[in-house]
């Protein structure tokens, strides 16, 4: 079995690679290739040195152990181009699943991290079930900005 530090560097240059080639499609297209959730995934557990939940771990990406205890993370992903542009959405957090927290980890145009909030489950439970929104309280996607309110930054370089 390979070490977890040898591991994390070896998905560290797979990924590099397709970071750059991510970056040529979209200049290409206009269009994101689609790797933002793996990327962040992969950062938020080099960054937080965190581990990688089981494949297809339905609720959570990533494990925290800290004196004993666990907390089992949901890693969301969000790639600001124009960090102007209001209105602008994470991917649906599922309140029927298995996770204690949320991690939002955000990329820059580069697909490099920026920053990684963090959320606790009663907080985005709360944020969930405000009354008002038909995308956030049916699709569960909270607003980026709306994140950042109720979360805290763990980690900016």
């Amino acid at each position: 079995m390979r070490s977890r530090s040898r591991e994390v560097e070896e998905i560290g240059k797979i990924l590099r690679s397709a970071k750059r080639l991510a970056r040529r499609y979209y200049k290409l297209t206009g269009r994101p290739l689609g790797i933002t959730g793996e990327v962040a995934e992969y950062e938020a557990v080099r960054l937080l040195k965190l581990e990688r939940s089981p494949v297809r771990q339905p609720g959570y990406d990533a494990i925290r152990r800290r004196g004993g205890r666990v907390t089992k993370l949901q890693v969301k992903a969000r790639c600001i181009l124009n960090p102007s542009k209001p209105g602008q959405r994470i991917g649906q957090i599922r309140l029927d699943r298995e996770w204690d927290a949320v991690l939002l980890v955000i990329l820059d145009g580069a697909l490099e991290p920026v920053e990684i909030h963090e959320a606790g489950r009663i907080a985005v439970t709360k944020a969930l079930l405000t009354p008002g929104s038909k995308s956030r309280n049916t699709r569960g996607a909270l607003g980026l900005n709306q994140f950042r309110r109720i979360a805290r930054c763990v980690w900016r370089p």
